[in-house]
């Protein structure tokens, strides 16, 4: 996870930064599923969901961004 941290801030490129974002996502919800499994609980289940649904839509927006210059588009012409 110190590696991961250590892309996101000092990455050479914007996309290694969004790979480690994400890749920080998936190890955020794997440990809390460990920590769910070790106490023998359904509490976190809720939370897993959540910050996989959080880490997609992060990785989609940069994604975008990175892609076209703007998340949300308008139409101008109007």
């Amino acid at each position: 996870m110190l590696g991961l941290i250590y892309r996101v801030i000092k990455g050479p490129t914007i996309p290694d930064r969004v790979v480690a974002l994400d890749a920080l996502g998936v190890n955020l919800i794997a440990i809390v599923a460990l920590v769910s499994m070790l106490i023998d609980s359904d509490a976190f289940l809720e939370v897993i969901l959540l910050l996989g649904i959080l880490a997609f839509i992060g990785t989609v927006s940069f994604s975008k961004f990175l892609e076209k210059g703007a998340i949300i588009e308008r139409d101008r012409n109007r």
